[in-house]
């Protein structure tokens, strides 16, 4: 993670800033603009993978979701922008995002059915910075795939291994559930979801 620019700036500034054409990805972190690196090798196919695999199950369950090639989730305070690795978004609830059509633009929990994030170097990020954040804007189901190990022991285990935390929001807070080599993850949303752990991380091999 690299740090763009070093004056903080609005969420408006910050999608007026955008570059159309980048070989790098940028995200607004309380005021403050971030380079993200493209996801590249073992990253890119895992989040290759799993919009695949989300978007078979919205499918065969004919929903009215659908996963976008990219957009930007606003913060609930405005000052914070990300681009998850994967998002999926209710269709019918778009009408009420105002800047969807003109930016790809996503601020209410309400439109995304599951966020996806897959853990890189910055792994504090996903684990508590867009946790909190998701958390806050109502977003029901948020997936951290961590295939490299790289997160908090007290996230992945001791020793750590790879593992991918589902986060349900119960009561406005997200109860956290691990799954590692061997399970098969357990969607809210999606209950004919036939995926396991080693599926998933079978991108990382």
């Amino acid at each position: 993670m690299i740090q763009a620019l070093q004056t903080s700036v609005t969420f408006d500034d910050f999608i007026e800033w955008l570059p159309q054409t980048s070989q790098c990805r940028y995200e607004l972190h309380r005021g403050v603009i971030v380079e993200m690196p493209k996801p590249r090798g073992k990253h890119s196919k895992l989040s290759g993978d799993l919009a695949y695999n989300l978007g078979t199950a919205i499918r065969q369950a004919n929903l009215p979701y659908f996963i976008p090639k990219e957009c930007i989730v606003r913060s609930m305070d405005g000052i914070s922008g990300y681009e998850p690795d994967v998002i999926v978004l209710d269709e019918p609830a778009l009408i009420d995002e105002p800047d969807w059509e003109s930016g790809s633009i996503i601020t209410l929990g309400k439109s995304i059915k599951i966020i996806v994030e897959v853990v890189s170097s910055n792994w504090r990020d996903d684990y508590f910075t867009k946790l909190g954040e998701y958390e806050a804007l109502g977003i029901q189901e948020y997936w951290i795939v961590d295939y490299a190990a790289l997160g908090g022991r007290r996230f992945i285990g001791n020793p750590k291994q790879p593992t991918s935390t589902i986060c349900q929001l119960v009561d406005g807070e997200y109860e956290l559930q691990q799954f590692r080599e061997g399970a098969r993850l357990v969607s809210p949303t999606f209950s004919n979801l036939k995926l396991s752990v080693d599926q998933v991380f079978a991108a990382r091999q």
